[in-house]
């Protein structure tokens, strides 16, 4: 869910610049999490942020994600897959934004775990590379800062050519 249809990096940037009164380079971001870049007094804020109650809950919609994920849905049995369970605030914050944003879906196809290993099906469209790893299908890495170093895997640039694959 988050980093690939929910935009958490874009909200922990915003908080950081926010609370702190500093820009974030974003040119030292790609191959890095936000952490890795900051200062290293501030390194833990971004955990901060993440355990606060309300930080799941206005997440901005990663572009393109709910036109290309209702045209799936007509398709194909979709499922969202978020590792919630760390951050045990986020869970209702979760739900709800699923509900806001993709009310095509039923909740049974929501699908709220710590570990993705657990996960059966024919593909995983992710932005981490230890989820991808422990897949048994096809894995895709859902491209974000972190990760565009990761050459591991097939790799979705945006939703377009999400899109363009499967439909």
């Amino acid at each position: 869910m988050d980093g690939v249809i929910a935009d958490a990096l874009g909200k922990l940037i915003y908080l950081y610049e926010k609370e702190y009164g500093q820009k974030v380079d974003k040119t030292r971001l790609p191959g890095h999490y936000l952490e890795e870049i900051l200062p290293e007094a501030h390194k833990g804020c971004v955990r901060e942020f993440l355990f606060r109650k309300d930080f799941f809950q206005d997440l901005d919609v990663i572009p393109d994600s709910q036109q290309v994920m209702r045209a799936l849905h007509e398709r194909y049995e979709l499922f969202i897959v978020t590792a919630a369970m760390e951050f045990p605030d986020s869970l209702p914050h979760k739900y709800r934004w699923l509900q806001e944003h993709f009310p095509f879906l039923h909740w049974k196809n929501f699908v709220f775990c710590g570990d993705k290993s657990i996960i059966q099906a024919d593909y995983l469209i992710d932005d981490e590379a230890k989820n991808l790893l422990t897949f048994t299908g096809e894995s895709i890495m859902f491209t974000t800062a972190h990760n565009m170093k990761d050459d591991r895997f097939r790799r979705a640039e945006n939703w377009q050519e999400v899109a363009q694959w499967f439909l």
